[in-house]
């Protein structure tokens, strides 16, 4: 099983590459790499950071890979800094994946409702034609709602079907984080997802109070670890959500500034015990 995971590489702060490469491969996958650009830090948190976009890179990798006949069972694409990169991508499935393969997408564009500050409707409406092409998304809430031309606002399980059936008109199985309910009285925050059926489903753990960077990193990763060891769809999100929830309360725990991205590392064991079981 080979897995490449197309994303950013920052060298401070936890997400991105630096959580893929090493959760993918702890679950026995071999994972390889393709950065899109390199910044000291991540951008969430953080002053005066650098940035290099890759873009000029990335054809030469491109036809090396191609020279050694690469190909991928999955392909995950998480941060795209460009239009040119979204095009880059669609390219990269079509000549990479293997016909039975899966291509997920991560569509990073935004936190909190609110789009990072370089990005703008024109690249929301290219990643809407990414999401088409794609297998699985794994946008978080505030993604969903740009995807879906949805105002954000404060959530019924209701609305979440909604936004979920919505998002079905771009990708068969979409899976949308951080959606915050209330189950017996207990603020819970939950994943609602897709099937391969189609039937909607929803994942529900402790909700942890706090902002923190890198969960969607961690939990987009153990999903395409557990989806690459054959565990079916409804076991990957649970083992998938348990571990990032278990990540934040550690990161909380150890009183670490969010910004510098979750301790998942004592987590690991138990994650990859639940997969053991599952797979």
């Amino acid at each position: 099983m080979r897995v490449l995971a197309i994303n950013d590489i920052s060298c401070v702060g936890k997400c991105s590459l630096t959580v893929a490469l090493p959760i993918i491969s702890a679950c026995g996958v071999t994972c390889d790499i393709l950065p899109t650009a390199i910044l000291s830090t991540h951008t969430g948190g953080f002053q005066g950071y650098t940035f290099r976009d890759l873009s000029e890179d990335i054809p030469a990798i491109l036809a090396h890979w191609k020279s050694l006949g690469l190909k991928y069972d999955i392909i995950i694409s998480g941060y795209l800094g460009s239009i040119s990169q979204i095009e880059m991508v669609k390219s990269i499935k079509r000549d990479f994946l293997k016909n039975d393969g899966l291509f997920i997408v991560d569509p990073v564009m935004g936190d909190n409702g609110i789009l990072y500050s370089h990005f703008d409707q024109n690249f929301v409406n290219e990643m809407k034609n990414l999401c088409r092409v794609a297998d699985i998304i794994v946008p978080n809430l505030t993604e969903a709602c740009f995807l879906t031309d949805t105002p954000y606002a404060s959530f019924t399980e209701s609305d979440y079907n909604t936004i979920l059936q919505n998002l079905k008109k771009l990708c068969p199985q979409p899976s949308v984080t951080g959606c915050d309910i209330t189950e017996n009285g207990q603020k819970r925050s939950a994943v609602f997802y897709t099937e391969r059926d189609g039937s909607i489903k929803k994942y529900s753990t402790e909700k942890i109070e706090g902002a923190f960077h890198g969960a969607g990193d961690v939990y987009a990763s153990a999903l395409v670890g557990a989806l690459a060891r054959n565990v079916p769809m409804d076991k990957a999100v649970q083992i998938s959500a348990e571990f990032t929830k278990n990540s934040i309360a550690q990161t909380k725990a150890d009183r670490t500034e969010a910004r510098f991205g979750l301790n998942s590392e004592s987590q690991m064991l138990s994650f990859l015990l639940a997969l053991d079981q599952a797979s």
